[in-house]
């Protein structure tokens, strides 16, 4: 794997800047794939991981960076639930790691570098010196993935009996003998204005 600043130029490039969100990811990928032993991540171990972003923040797109793990390649999976977290999945092995961020270690890089004042610039100095467990609480988690949920998966396409639009990867609602969309089964996250 990179090193940390070839990472982080990669991260900043992708990102579009670089600040404590984006060290903080880097680093929490490169620990969590170090502790799958997960050396080669856009390489040869490619096709091993599948990664869950816990907040759609800067370090979901440092996480990315390093993994090579993309939404639209089926490897990188989003739970919306506003944590600096991830979990690293071996689909090969069948381990996970979650990694989360210790809050304690935004007072831990005042302590570090109370010379600087601006706490992103301190935070992001910060993290690129801190250990791993001044940063990090670590979990081995179980993940189940259906293989549906894994990259490369091609499975039965179905129409919604309601909208009629095309459902993918097994994602569909049954109701009784009808087939839904989320959508159209009441997640939907969206309206249709009212009529003029």
């Amino acid at each position: 794997m990179a090193d940390l600043n070839a990472l982080l130029c990669e991260a900043e490039q992708a990102h579009g800047h670089l600040c404590a969100g984006q060290v903080l990811g880097v680093r929490m990928a490169m620990a969590g794939l170090e502790r799958l032993g997960i050396a080669d991540p856009k390489g040869s171990d490619r096709k091993r991981l599948v990664t869950f972003v816990e907040i759609d923040r800067c370090l979901a797109d440092a996480v990315a960076v390093v993994t090579g793990c993309r939404l639209g390649k089926r490897a990188l999976k989003f739970r919306d639930w506003g944590k600096a977290a991830a979990t690293f999945c071996d689909v090969e092995t069948g381990r996970a790691v979650r990694v989360s961020a210790k809050e304690s270690s935004k007072e831990a890089a005042g302590r570090l570098h109370p010379e600087i004042v601006d706490r992103n610039q301190q935070q992001m100095r910060a993290y690129r010196e801190m250990r791993d467990d001044e940063l990090f609480d670590f979990s081995e988690v179980r993940v189940q993935l259906g293989a549906e949920d894994l990259p490369g998966y091609k499975g039965a396409r179905v129409a919604c009996q309601e909208c009629g639009e095309s459902i993918s990867f097994a994602r569909e609602v049954r109701r009784g003998e009808r087939v839904l969309c989320r959508g159209c089964a009441g997640e939907r996250y969206w309206q249709l204005p009212p009529p003029r």
